[in-house]
C-alpha cells in the first residue's frame, strides 16, 4: 500500500530560475530535454489510513465469480461517533454539519420502519468490521452555517414516491463542471455548506502526446513543487488531465515539475503559475495501443430506505446500459463492479462486489440489493468511497475506468477515518473518473460535495429531473431544484451510456 510521496525536488534550484526565464521569455510550457533522465519518485509506505493510498492500478482481468466482501454496521442507537478528522494537507472541516440533518425525523423513522431491513443478499467471507481511527486533534471552532434551506431527505423524499410506475422513466440533466469553469467557481462562491476544502482556484490542463501527435491515455503524471509537495495523476482516455497545484501545495510555489511516463517512456515540463496555455508533454514512442478498449464500470450506490425508487430503476436498465455499451464503436471489454453503502448503525455500512465480466452474475447481485435502513441524513459515502477507489481491483495499463456515484444525501463529516476529499485525490492519482448523480432530494451540501468529486477527478455532476423541480413525486421532466443552468435532458439510462461514449470515443485509433 502507498501513501502521497514526499521526494526531494531533484534539480538544483538555477534550473529551475533558468527554465521559469525561458518560459517567461518564449511563452512555451514543454521542455522534453530537461527531464530526459528523470528518475521516477517513489512513494513511502502508508502509515495511516486516512492518508491518500496512490497504489497503481494493476488488475490484468475480471473473468472471475463476483466476489463479495462487507463492512458490517454497529446498531447501536447511542453510537458515541470519533471526532472529525482534518484533512492531511490543506482541506479542513469548515462547520459541523447543519443539526437539522443530524437529527432522524419521525418521517425518516417511519420510511425506515417501512422499508425494513434487508437480509444479507448473498452468502459471502465478511471481514471484520472496520474501525475508525479518532482524529488525532479536534478542529479548529469555526463560526456557524446560517441555516440551511433544503429540509432533511425524509420531507423531500415522500412515500408517493415509492409508488411511481415501474415503467415510468427516469430523467436527468448534466453539467460539466470543467468545461465552464468560472461558473464552477462562482456556485462554490455562492454555496456556503459545511464540507471538506481542496483549493482548485487555481487549476491547469496537462496534454500528452507521442511523438506522432497522437493522444496518449492513461500516462502517469507527477506533479512536485521545490518544497517537495506533490500530487499524482493519471491521463484520461483523450491523454488530459486536469492538474490543481494549491490542493497539495500550501506554499503556493512559482514552479511546478511535471513528470510523466507510460510503458518505460518518459517526459518533463515545468508549470509555471499563473500561465494562460496547456502544459504539454510529449513521449517518445510509448508503446501500442491495445486491440481492444478496457473499461472499468463502478456503480456506487446509497443504499438507505430514500433510494427505493432509483434502485429499482437501475435494476430494469442495466441489461439495456450494458448492451448498448459493448455495441459502442470501441467494442469495449467491459468490467463490472458494484459498491452499495448505509451507515455505521445499520445491517452492513459498505457492501462491495468486485469486478467482474459476468453480466448475468452481475444482474444477480444487482436485483438482490435492497434499499433500507438510514435515519438521519448524511451516510456513509466517505467509507464507501474509499473502498471504491483502493479495495476493488481495477485494472492496469490502458484501462478507462469510471465510478456511477448514485446518492441523495451527503457524507457523514463528523466521523473519523476515510474522508471524500483524500478519496477524490486519490482516485485522480489511479486514472478513476467519478460521475455523481444527485438523486431526489440530495440538499445543497449533498451537491456541493458531490460536484467537488466530479470536478477533480474529471467527471461531470448528473442530477435527476422532474416535471416539478422541487417535488419528486411529480414525474419525469426538465425541471430541478439543483443550482445549475445550460443543460440538456434524457433519461438516466441514455446518459450513462452517453458519458461512456464520450469517454471511450476519446481513445486514439486502434484503442
Amino acid at each position: 500500500m502507498a501513501q502521497p510521496f514526499a521526494p526531494r525536488f531533484r534539480r538544483p534550484l538555477v534550473v529551475l530560475l533558468c527554465a521559469q526565464f525561458l518560459l517567461s521569455a518564449s511563452g512555451a510550457t514543454e521542455i522534453p530535454a530537461v527531464g530526459a533522465n528523470a528518475r521516477w519518485p517513489q512513494p513511502a509506505l502508508q502509515v495511516s489510513q486516512t492518508e491518500p493510498n496512490f497504489q497503481a492500478p494493476s488488475a490484468t482481468h475480471c473473468a472471475r465469480p463476483v466476489q463479495t466482501h462487507e463492512t458490517p454496521g454497529v446498531r447501536n442507537a447511542q453510537l458515541q461517533r470519533p471526532r472529525p478528522t482534518p484533512a492531511p494537507t490543506m482541506g479542513h472541516l469548515d462547520a459541523a454539519p447543519p443539526e437539522a440533518l443530524r437529527k432522524a425525523t419521525p418521517a425518516a423513522a417511519a420510511e425506515t420502519k417501512a422499508y425494513g431491513s434487508s437480509a444479507r443478499e448473498l452468502s459471502a467471507a465478511v471481514p471484520p468490521a472496520a474501525e475508525f481511527a479518532p482524529a488525532p486533534a479536534a478542529v479548529a471552532p469555526v463560526a456557524p452555517l446560517p441555516p440551511a434551506s433544503p429540509a432533511p431527505r425524509a420531507s423531500i423524499a415522500q412515500p408517493v414516491q415509492a409508488g411511481r410506475p415501474a415503467n415510468e422513466p427516469v430523467t436527468a440533466g448534466m453539467v460539466d463542471d470543467n468545461a465552464d469553469f468560472n461558473e464552477y467557481l462562482n456556485f462554490r462562491g455562492r454555496t456556503q455548506v459545511a464540507h471538506r476544502e481542496r483549493d482548485i482556484n487555481m487549476r491547469y490542463l496537462l496534454q500528452v502526446r507521442d511523438a506522432r501527435g497522437a493522444v496518449v491515455p492513461d500516462a502517469e503524471v507527477a506533479v512536485q513543487a521545490p518544497s517537495g509537495a506533490a500530487m499524482w495523476a493519471r491521463t484520461d482516455a483523450g491523454g488530459r488531465a486536469w492538474l490543481h497545484p494549491l490542493a497539495f501545495d500550501r506554499t503556493h510555489s512559482r514552479m511546478y515539475e511535471v513528470t510523466v511516463r507510460k510503458n518505460g517512456r518518459q517526459g518533463t515540463a515545468f508549470l509555471q503559475r499563473g500561465q494562460k496555455n496547456a502544459v504539454d508533454v510529449v513521449i517518445d514512442r510509448p508503446g501500442a495501443a491495445p486491440a481492444r478498449a478496457q473499461l472499468d464500470l463502478v456503480f456506487l450506490i446509497d443504499a438507505t430506505g430514500s433510494m427505493v425508487d432509483e434502485i429499482a430503476k437501475l435494476k430494469s436498465t442495466l441489461r439495456t446500459i450494458a448492451d448498448e455499451v459493448a455495441r459502442l464503436p470501441s467494442r469495449p471489454d467491459t468490467c463490472f463492479g458494484l459498491v452499495a453503502y448505509r451507515d455505521v448503525t445499520d445491517d452492513f455500512v459498505v457492501r462491495r462486489h468486485d469486478f467482474t465480466d459476468n453480466l448475468n452474475a452481475f444482474q444477480g447481485v444487482l436485483n438482490g440489493l435492497q434499499a433500507a435502513g438510514g435515519g438521519d441524513y448524511p451516510e456513509a459515502m466517505n467509507e464507501a468511497l474509499a473502498e471504491t477507489v483502493h479495495q476493488l481491483n481495477w485494472r492496469g495499463t490502458g484501462t478507462t475506468r469510471l465510478v456511477v456515484l448514485l446518492a441523495d444525501a451527503p457524507p457523514h463529516l463528523d466521523y473519523g477515518g476515510p474522508q471524500y476529499d483524500d478519496s477524490m485525490v486519490a482516485a485522480l492519482g489511479k486514472g478513476i473518473k467519478v460521475f455523481s448523480v444527485g438523486a431526489s432530494g440530495l440538499d445543497k451540501q449533498g451537491e456541493y460535495i458531490q460536484r467537488q468529486i466530479a470536478q477533480y477527478t474529471g467527471g461531470r455532476f448528473v442530477f435527476l429531473t422532474y416535471k416539478e423541480g422541487s417535488n419528486p413525486a411529480s414525474g419525469p421532466g426538465s425541471e430541478t431544484r439543483h443550482d445549475v443552468a445550460n443543460y440538456s435532458v434524457q433519461t438516466l439510462d441514455r446518459l450513462i451510456v452517453r458519458l461512456v461514449s464520450e469517454e471511450l470515443g476519446k481513445l486514439p485509433a486502434g484503442g
